[in-house]
């Protein structure tokens, strides 16, 4: 329980300075640290963002101006639907393909953060 917790502390943190969580921190951190299988891991890290764990980061960026209500719902549709056919994808993939997956993906999105850096 100690450790889910502070997987979720460090993955709301980075949440709200960076806007990330759910794939980048939670899931390899459920992999790494608990040992769970890759699809247990994201099914998790889904579960737990189920609740609405960023309604006290999203409204202090309201508070601030800085979001974009519109984009954010649009957003959240794209998430709904595309949430149901990745978890589809994900489950056709052994534990070995889904991890290389997700490291090849986490490669070439840093690839391009350090290029327009």
């Amino acid at each position: 329980m100690i450790l889910f917790i502070a997987i979720g502390l460090g993955a709301g943190v980075l949440a709200g300075m960076f806007g990330i969580g759910g794939g980048i921190v939670i899931g390899p951190a459920l992999i790494l640290l608990a040992g769970f299988a890759p699809q247990m891991a994201t099914g998790t890290s889904l579960g737990a963002l189920l609740l609405p764990v960023g309604a006290l980061g999203a409204w202090e960026y309201w508070r601030r101006g800085h979001l974009n209500i519109a984009g954010a719902l649009w957003i959240a549709l794209g998430l709904f639907l595309g949430a149901w056919v990745g978890a589809r994808i994900a489950q056709s993939l052994s534990g070995p393909q889904l991890q290389k997956a997700f490291a090849i993906f986490l490669v070439l999105i840093a690839i391009r953060v350090w290029v327009k850096a």
